[in-house]
């Protein structure tokens, strides 16, 4: 149960920091991307489950097309039979049985091979397209914690006009944005569900690059987080607006 990703464990993952969010922010817009990471996260484990499935009609009609050029080739030689046996079968009948059934085979086995490339390249279809809603997502989750800046918190001074409002404490900020770091990674966990499921090259290499995305974007809002932590640490200064540190 250690050597790979559960789905259930990564849906109730979800669902629990939905919570959290909604909890500690019940008006924040967050809660409603967390919401929809959730909705993902189920969506997203019963499709990688079915690419671990083989999709027998693809196969079913690959097998059809070997097992027909077969038949052709043993019709092929039953109806020269007679030829063969009285032994008026020519090098030049030989050449045009050869030839006949050289050009079955190929175009019927083309037409096998083609139908098990298409069942990767569905399935490849498939998991390109979930990854792209999962990338699409952590830019979301970025835009939603580009604004919230540890300087205007812990300095307070003039806004603008067109400045963001800012009501959230020190502390109320860090959770809010360690809340963005846990997405982050769950989104990353959720395409990690198809490298599992679906060890294919290229979409090995798009989970890599979500994975990649995600962990870059959390490390950014990591350094916000640790010019919180460091302004509120013991011995100095409190900041401004900061509250005590709670469970989250």
């Amino acid at each position: 149960m250690y050597r790979e990703l559960d789905p259930a464990k990564v849906i109730d993952t979800a669902a629990r920091l939905r919570d959290r969010i909604r909890e500690r922010f019940p008006h924040a817009n967050l809660g409603n991307v967390a919401e929809e990471l959730l909705a993902l996260a189920r969506a997203h484990a019963e499709r990688s489950a079915a690419m671990k499935r083989p999709h027998w009609p693809l196969r079913m009609t690959s097998w059809f097309l070997l097992l027909s050029g077969i038949g052709c080739i043993v019709l092929l030689l039953v109806s020269a039979w007679p030829e063969i046996a009285s032994g008026r079968w020519t090098v030049t009948d030989k050449v045009q049985t050869i030839e006949s059934g050289t050009q079955m085979m190929f175009f019927l086995g083309a037409g096998a091979v083609f139908m098990l490339s298409l069942e990767l390249r569905v399935k490849r279809r498939r998991c390109l397209e979930a990854v792209h809603e999962l990338r699409a997502m952590a830019h979301i989750v970025d835009m939603h914690q580009l604004t919230k800046d540890p300087d205007r918190v812990l300095h307070q001074g003039p806004s603008t006009p067109a400045s963001p409002v800012r009501t959230m404490t020190a502390f109320e900020l860090t959770r809010y944005l360690d809340y963005c770091t846990e997405m982050l990674s769950l989104m990353g966990k959720v395409a990690a569900l198809y490298g599992q499921n679906f060890p294919d090259q290229q979409a090995m290499e798009a989970v890599d690059e979500v994975e990649d995305l995600t962990t870059s974007l959390a490390r950014k809002i990591w350094q916000k987080i640790m010019i919180l932590e460091q302004a509120v640490a013991p011995g100095a200064p409190p900041a401004t607006g900061s509250a005590p540190a709670t469970p989250a």
